[in-house]
């Protein structure tokens, strides 16, 4: 019975020595996007190149699972397990100002995420006050979210800096969006300096200067961290001036020269960015013209009296017609009809007689 159990014990090992065992595989692949799933042997007779790979095309969360590969050979027999991830990454953060709800509150958005990220809000310089964002979180059919955080400005402090971060539970690199606003005077034909600050958590990043007046929009200058050069677009090349060796330490103020009323007035945008994180200044200029203003004065004032005469003319017309029109009523006609008929009476008794 002892050469019997010998012999089964080394016919088992001999079925376990031809067959290729391999570690469970782990594999994540990205939403609508093509993925590999390995399956590698040691070929046989038959099978030439041992390669039974599969090719997922498109994708989808729904292919998520486990897969088995099984080959028999001539050499033995071949046992592979794939496990399948399927996420949608970040691919965009975007932060913006609201005031949709009634009062002014920052926007934090993410679409087309999987699985559902999370968001987490601060301030720069920090703040002691309680952040209390409304984070909303929606899947779509194909069971993508939507992510929508709101954050109520804080009042009292208007040139803190609002920072959105948004990370996944994958691992994946966390998106960071941070945004402030502020109001600019200037004067026509005076320089004027529209600052823009880089967070500190931003390192060499590139920048980028953008103007809109309500109606166009348009690109004005761009950084870039690499060569350290600016590029301004015409017309705007005669109109400002970017200090390049200071915007690698965040400093990506911009000099506006001899700025006009109505070519200069309205949104300057500059957004430093990095992979990953962005930092967005939006400063609303207005350019006084005191010229202007004076003369729109002068003229207010010039039509003031012209419209305070002509008021008086039709003030007086129409008192005097009011008057002619109750004297016509208070004098009696020249022919009475009562006068006429005893005239008739009188000359009718003259002719009978």
């Amino acid at each position: 019975m002892s050469a019997i159990h010998t012999w089964a014990c080394f016919l088992l090992w001999i079925s376990f020595a031809t067959q290729d065992k391999t570690p469970d595989v782990t594999v994540t692949c990205f939403v609508s996007e093509e993925c590999v799933l390995p399956c590698n042997f040691q070929p046989g007779s038959k099978i030439s190149n041992g390669n039974a790979t599969m090719i997922l095309r498109r994708s989808g969360l729904k292919d998520r699972g486990t897969y088995r590969c099984h080959v028999l050979t001539s050499e033995g027999e071949h046992d592979a397990k794939v496990i399948l991830k399927v996420e949608a990454p970040i691919r965009g953060l975007f932060l913006e100002q609201s005031r949709m709800s009634g009062y002014e509150e920052m926007k934090c958005t993410v679409r087309n995420v999987f699985p559902a990220p999370r968001v987490t809000w601060a301030t720069e310089p920090p703040t002691f006050e309680d952040l209390r964002p409304v984070t909303r979180m929606l899947a779509d059919k194909k069971g993508l979210y939507t992510v929508d955080s709101r954050l109520k400005r804080l009042k009292g402090q208007p040139d803190l800096i609002y920072i959105c971060k948004v990370t996944t539970s994958y691992g994946g690199p966390a998106w960071t969006a941070s945004l402030r606003e502020r109001e600019i005077r200037g004067t026509q034909g005076k320089d004027l300096t529209i600052p823009c600050s880089a967070p500190t958590y931003l390192n060499n990043p590139s920048l980028q200067w953008t103007f809109s007046n309500g109606e166009d929009f348009s690109r004005i200058l761009t950084y870039d961290s690499r060569s350290g050069r600016s590029v301004s677009m015409p017309p705007w090349d005669n109109h400002m001036e970017l200090d390049n060796f200071r915007v690698p330490f965040g400093d990506g103020a911009l000099r506006l020269m001899d700025p006009k009323h109505l070519e200069h007035t309205g949104s300057y945008t500059c957004e430093f960015s990095v992979p990953y994180s962005s930092h967005t200044e939006r400063n609303e200029v207005t350019i006084h013209d005191p010229e202007g203003e004076q003369r729109a004065s002068e003229d207010a004032s010039y039509w003031w009296v012209i419209g305070l005469v002509a008021a008086v003319l039709v003030l007086a017309l129409a008192g005097m017609l009011a008057y002619l029109k109750l004297r016509g009523r208070t004098s009696k006609p020249r022919n009475d009809p009562e006068e006429v008929t005893e005239l008739n009476l009188v000359k009718d008794a003259a002719a009978g007689q």
